[in-house]
Parts: structure tokens; sequence; C-alpha cells
């Protein structure tokens, strides 16, 4: 249905003016809304946006293996690398109070895993007393950056550290609501 409107429209102080133009009843009711209401449009975020986000972090199996649910939203800011690149990307173009859920390539998430992350460590090169499988090691490359390692092995001599994140190689589901964007 289309009107032919040839008079002004106001609306707390603001006027939208449509002479001699042809309209859609739709355009009408959005352009009221936008008079009316917009004191009240919804916040998206967007690049540079300080957000806050409650999530829920599944694997493939369902298993949950992080969430913020009953504790601090997570906060940070987009375009800041603050978080792996695929939660990011998620949150962009939220708008406030949406909750949705996602699968998050491991590519887009902690990367595949790396064998050249896998290391076999000299156990006198190991500044703490005992070693056992399961213990957290960190481990400082020659470049300088430090990694937290897993010990997946020990022997009389050497243990085998892994520095691979214990997500990495995984597609992950996210189940992410913003809460603020600011």
């Amino acid at each position: 249905m289309t009107l032919n409107i040839q008079q002004s429209i106001e609306n707390r102080g603001m006027r939208l003016k449509q002479s001699k133009q042809l309209v859609t009843v739709g355009a009408i009711l959005a352009a009221l809304s936008l008079i009316g209401g917009a004191a009240c449009a919804a916040r998206y975020a967007g690049e540079g946006d300080s957000v806050s986000v409650h999530y829920t972090g599944t694997m493939d199996d369902g298993s949950q293996f992080d969430s913020s649910e009953g504790g601090d939203p997570l906060e940070f800011t987009l375009g800041a690398n603050q978080t792996i690149p695929g939660f990011e990307d998620a949150v962009y173009g939220m708008r406030v109070g949406e909750t949705k859920t996602v699968t998050i390539p491991a590519a887009r998430a902690y990367g595949p895993r790396s064998e050249t992350l896998v290391m076999e460590v000299d156990l006198e090169d190991i500044p703490v007393g005992s070693v056992e499988v399961g213990q957290q090691l960190q481990v400082t490359f020659t470049d300088g950056r430090a990694r937290i390692a897993v010990v997946t092995a020990v022997s009389e001599t050497t243990a085998t550290v892994d520095a691979n994140s214990r997500l990495a190689g995984e597609d992950l589901t996210f189940e992410i609501k913003l809460v603020s964007a600011r």
C-alpha cells in the first residue's frame, strides 16, 4: 500500500517533511519509529567499542571448557585483538541484550596443533625439583616469548612437554550474550 504525502509529521520537536513523494506505509512507520524512538535505539557493538559479554564455550562433543556465567562478564575492546579472532568477529554487530551461538573453526580460535611445540627437554634443564606428567611449566623460547607447557611424558633423563594450547586444533562453540557496548 502506498500513500501520497503532502504534509509534515511532527513529533518531540523534530520535523520530517515529505513533499509530493510516493512513500510506502513501511517507510512512514520506520520514520515515525526513528523520530519517536531515537533515544531508545538499540546499541550495536562496533570497532573500538569497549564491550562486556557473558559466554559459555563448548567443544564439539558438547563438553564445556569455559564460562563467565556466575561471575563477571568478559570485557574487551573490539579491534584490539584481546580475544581469539573468531570470538571478536562474532561480537561485531551484536545488539546489546542479544544472545547468539557461533561455532568458530580452529583456524579462527587457537589455531592448529603444532608438533614443533612438543619438545623433549633434559631434566637437568628444568629448574624444578621433580617433574610429573600433567605438571605445567613455563617455557621460554629463543625469541623471548613465554608459554605454559604441559608435561606429557617423563623418562629417567628427559621430559616431553607440549606448549600447544589445550584448545589448539579444536572447533569451538560459544553462546555469547552482549551485556554492554560503549
